[in-house]
């Protein structure tokens, strides 16, 4: 049997045919950058998470930096953050010209560890930036309560949390503002590149709707030196088509997660922990014998993925920091052990207890 690690084929059938259809209106019409799909789906993405506004970008990264450079936060200033995560939101903070501050993380959700910020506050912190990472919010309470003890804002990277719910509220909803992704393998993914910003700061999203498109309310009177990170119209009309089934898509992943949960119960294998709603953008475990874990199943032709196999603070490009290994070595630990399953929507029963069955092998 051959188990994919991702089929976009699947996420997208139940789609296709509207698709079609809807992209021949949008070539017909001839709004391709901020048209109406646009503005339809900005306001259908803030109803379904619960904020007062939203303002599609061309990416999550672009999204993270938009509300960073809202903020004001930039040179001689600091974001406290995760280095486990992908690269974008300690890009986006070092973009403004302000200095990502790590701090480890929890050895079970894999999130920042909320125990541990408040040691790195100094009096150039201005926000703390959490990553919702694999579909797991991260400890919202604790945070917003340091937050809101020091006066600090708190930034939201939702890219892997697309209707993931913290005490009931969705990610997004719970900072200042929260930065979404839209790429396609996504829980809900466009058909390129994409992303949103959503906060019900009028404000914020005042300033970002002028960031993402040169400066102007009113075309060729810019008032501020900004970008061209726009969200165009094709993309939105598939995340029209595609929001509605988000919903149905992530029951699917949960019951995925909770067979994989039950199938490797008795193994040596690490499961994923979910202390609150997890929507599994993937499904991590971790094991000593990560890479030749790797090896065996795609020998049997099971696909995994590794996500992320060096920390931020170990990359190259943030070599300025001056962090040395041993640094985070939780989040040290996550990247050498941990291993992406198949997951996705519509995935059978037979393929998760066959990439299960694969790994009591070699386990």
């Amino acid at each position: 049997m051959k188990v994919p690690f991702f089929d976009i084929k699947i996420v997208n059938a139940p789609i296709m045919e509207e698709a079609m259809k809807k992209l021949r209106e949008v070539a017909s019409g001839g709004s391709f950058i901020l048209g109406p799909e646009v503005v339809s789906f900005e306001m259908n993405f803030a109803n379904y998470l619960g904020t007062k506004f939203a303002c599609g970008v061309d990416s999550g990264t672009s999204a993270l930096e938009l509300i960073i450079r809202a903020l004001d936060i930039g040179e001689g200033d600091e974001v406290i953050t995760t280095p486990a995560s992908f690269i974008a939101p300690s890009s986006a903070i070092a973009f403004c010209g302000a200095k990502p501050v790590f701090v480890d993380i929890d050895n079970k959700t894999y999130n920042i560890n909320a125990n541990k910020i408040k040691d790195k506050i100094t009096s150039k912190t201005k926000a703390i930036l959490p990553v919702h990472l694999y579909g797991h919010v991260a400890d919202m309470s604790k945070i917003i309560s340091i937050a809101e003890e020091h006066g600090l804002y708190v930034i939201e990277d939702c890219c892997e949390a697309h209707g993931a719910k913290y005490n009931g509220k969705k990610a997004g909803s719970l900072g200042i503002a929260g930065a979404f992704s839209f790429y396609p393998s996504k829980n809900l993914g466009c058909w390129g590149d994409g992303g949103i910003i959503v906060s019900s700061s009028e404000n914020l999203i005042d300033k970002v709707i002028q960031l993402r498109n040169y400066g102007q309310r009113q075309k060729y009177y810019h008032e501020t030196l900004a970008f061209n990170k726009r969200l165009d119209s094709v993309q939105a009309a598939i995340l029209n088509l595609k929001l509605p089934i988000l919903e149905k898509q992530n029951e699917e992943r949960k019951w995925a997660a909770k067979l994989y949960d039950s199938l490797l119960e008795d193994s040596t294998i690490m499961t994923p922990s979910a202390l609150n709603d997890h929507v599994y953008y993937v499904y991590v475990i971790q094991s000593e014998k990560r890479n030749e874990l790797a090896k065996f199943l795609k020998a049997n032709d099971i696909e995994t993925g590794v996500h992320f196999p060096i920390p931020i603070h170990l990359q190259k490009a943030f070599s300025y920091l001056k962090h040395n290994k041993g640094d985070f070595p939780e989040a040290e630990k996550l990247s050498e052990q941990c291993l992406s399953l198949p997951m996705f929507p519509e995935i059978t029963e037979d393929e998760i207890k066959y990439v299960a069955k694969i790994l009591e092998f070699e386990t």
